[in-house]
């Protein structure tokens, strides 16, 4: 489903001295649960380096919202409107309390002008969301929304899953809303799909926590959606 970044964090990838020479360059701030960090439309004058908590990001549909990403510590968001000069193209919210360090969209300008490697971690950044965007019209244009769902989790599961006695266990602050917006579906349907897993045994849902209990039919499950969007 294409919901996370790269496995290394953008702030990761920078040498020892360029990441406190990045983070440098801004100021720290704070964000409630459910704040904008940024806010779709707006115009684009500061990027933020995530430094601790979990964001999504959503872009308005005639339908809602559609939940296009999930960013967490060490990842950048903005930085799109802060290059090309156009407004915000999606909303980030606080998913929980966020630290983040806001950059002056000039400043990051000129630390990637000095540095060209700095440019091509971007340029592979913004590559590779593009390539996660190709694929999510795919799924949406072909694969059931059980089979979305079934990817979701998986991904979920993978990127930031508990193991716990032989189950995986998602504790995300995901309502069953967000990931019908992460899937292109509605919440009702996502409840029925939710259901049908619970009764084969294959996930048990908390408040704000889904366990996995066996992968395997799951990863089953979304690779047929993503192989039915390939020969489509």
């Amino acid at each position: 489903m294409g919901l996370f970044g790269e496995r290394q964090a953008f702030l990761e990838k920078l040498s020892p001295g360029d990441r406190p020479a990045l983070l440098g360059l801004g100021v720290r701030r704070s964000y409630a649960s459910g704040e904008h960090l940024a806010t779709e439309g707006d115009s684009g004058g500061q990027v933020l380096v995530i430094l601790a908590g979990w964001c999504a990001v959503l872009r308005s549909t005639d339908r809602g919202p559609l939940l296009l990403a999930l960013r967490q510590t060490g990842e950048l968001v903005g930085e799109m409107a802060a290059l090309d000069g156009r407004p915000r193209s999606a909303t980030v919210r606080a998913l929980g309390p966020v630290q983040a360090q806001a950059i002056p969209g000039d400043r990051f300008r000129y630390f990637m002008a000095a540095r060209p490697y700095v440019t091509g971690l971007v340029m592979a950044q913004l590559t590779e969301r593009l390539r996660s965007a190709d694929d999510e019209r795919r799924s949406l244009a072909s694969a059931t929304v059980l089979e979305r769902l079934a990817a979701c989790l998986v991904e979920l599961a993978d990127r930031t899953g508990l193991a716990e006695g032989g189950s995986v266990t998602i504790r995300l602050p995901l309502s069953q809303h967000e990931i019908a917006a992460a899937i292109g579906a509605t919440r009702e349907a996502v409840a029925k799909a939710l259901r049908l897993l619970r009764e084969q045994g294959l996930v048990r849902t908390g408040p704000k926590s889904i366990v996995v209990t066996d992968l395997a039919p799951l990863r089953l499950l979304g690779a047929a959606g993503a192989a039915a969007g390939e020969t489509a």
